[in-house]
């Protein structure tokens, strides 16, 4: 039962990411191509970083 909570988690975590990227990452605009694209391309790496960290810590509290 506790694979079932722990994917459940990961596909919330998957689905609240590209919610997030898709309504803030995507209307953005700076102006130029490359600012544009440095701005998003750090903003979804820092999505996926903290995507990493949530599910090692839900991980923890799952399989403890």
């Amino acid at each position: 039962m506790k694979i079932y909570a722990f994917l459940g988690g990961m596909w919330g975590l998957i689905i609240i990411g590209g919610g997030l990227a898709v309504t803030v990452l995507g209307p953005l605009d700076l102006g130029t191509y490359g600012v544009n694209a440095t701005v998003k391309g750090g903003v979804a790496i820092l999505l996926v970083v903290l995507w990493v960290f949530i599910l090692v810590k839900l991980t923890r509290y799952i399989f403890r």
